[in-house]
């Protein structure tokens, strides 16, 4: 039995370790989220979505962007400035030091090629890198359960706002959940886009010898929410995941969901 208690903000804070999660999940050859496909199906909707959908602006808001960098990648093309914005610390202390790419921690190489080839524009991996390191101005303390997110800050409303593998870790049931989504929409300019990617059908995930809770969210519900929300959804796709025992016993999640959404109104 996998049950957990919710782990809220304040295990974030104390047990959430930037390598350990890195590791267990994007380890080139070992991490879950890279053996399963996530990592090449989210790298190809991002693609998508700033090249094809042409989803581009001014500024990009990365809420919930943990110790990884990779959600970045393509968007830092199409916007003229990211602010990252996330709850611990030692995430955001992470992050800086993956966009300085200084020594010792996670390498993400291999997947900045993998965007740069996927862009064919025959740009490099260190010229992505500066890239990135341009383009992200700072990173914020952001707690998605308070109507102003970023408080005691107030932002210019952005154009565009991502949350990748956030909401469902930070909510402790579903209507959390919608009130999450609605408090980062208020980041948001209305006619502008939003960016959610989930896993389905999770309740806990491990890494570092410590199990943290995940909300159990299906397609419906998705759909539903963010309709709800206010937005018109552009683009939603469920990618199915193969069954591995061992995998399963890391994170139980069954498909990841990619949504694309346009902001209508402020609700």
């Amino acid at each position: 039995n996998m049950e957990t208690g919710f782990t809220g903000k304040d295990v974030y804070e104390e047990e959430f370790d930037p390598w350990s999660y890195l590791q267990t999940h994007y380890n080139p050859k070992s991490g879950i989220l890279v053996k399963e496909g996530f990592l090449t199906f989210t790298l190809k909707k991002f693609h998508e979505t700033f090249s094809v959908h042409g989803v581009k602006g001014k500024t990009l808001i990365d809420v919930g962007h943990g110790p990884t960098i990779y959600q970045d990648l393509s968007a830092c093309e199409s916007f003229e400035e990211i602010i990252g914005a996330d709850y611990t610390d030692r995430n955001r202390e992470y992050y800086e030091k993956t966009l300085r790419n200084e020594p010792g921690i996670f390498d993400w190489t291999s997947v900045i090629q993998a965007v740069c080839d996927l862009e064919g524009k025959g740009t490099t991996v260190e010229e992505k890198r500066e890239k990135l390191k341009k383009t992200v101005k700072k990173t914020i303390k952001c707690d998605v359960t308070r109507s102003n997110p970023v408080a005691p800050l107030v932002l210019p409303k952005a154009d565009c706002v991502m949350a990748i593998l956030c909401l469902e870790g930070a909510c402790k049931d579903l209507d959390s959940y919608c009130n999450a989504l609605n408090n980062i929409s208020s980041l948001l300019k209305v006619g502008e886009h939003l960016i959610i990617v989930e896993v389905l059908n999770c309740t806990t995930y491990l890494f570092g010898g410590k199990r943290f809770s995940c909300l159990t969210l299906n397609g419906e519900f998705m759909r539903s929410a963010i309709t709800n929300t206010g937005y018109a959804i552009i683009d939603l796709e469920v990618f199915p995941r193969k069954y591995d025992e061992e995998q399963y016993k890391i994170s139980d999640h069954d498909s990841t969901i990619f949504i694309l959404a346009c902001k209508l109104r402020d609700i």
